[in-house]
């Protein structure tokens, strides 16, 4: 299982929104670095991770823009096990 990281930001609130989420394969197999490069490439954020295999990969990625996270994930399996935490309501000890 390979793991894909991008060190965070000197600004650790620089991306508000800790998203994570679980992709399960829907008719194609999965492919993590594919999903690592349109992350990166399209939606803004740090601290990528997305491991896994062709069948399932987990995403964790701090973004402004978890939804369009949801939205490419959503496109290319099944998505479930989403969380969405806002980690300046955390660091003010607040729910996130």
């Amino acid at each position: 299982m390979a793991i894909h990281s991008i060190d965070a930001e000197d600004d650790q609130f620089a991306y508000r929104y800790d998203t994570q989420l679980l992709i399960d394969k829907r008719d194609k197999d999965l492919d993590e670095d594919e999903i690592t490069d349109y992350i990166l490439n399209n939606i803004e954020g740090n601290s990528l991770i997305a491991a896994g295999d062709e069948d399932l990969v987990k995403i964790h990625f701090h973004t402004n823009e978890p939804w369009r996270v949801l939205e490419y994930c959503n496109t290319i399996g099944e998505i479930y096990d989403i969380v969405v935490e806002d980690m300046i309501r955390q660091s003010n000890g607040l729910q996130g």
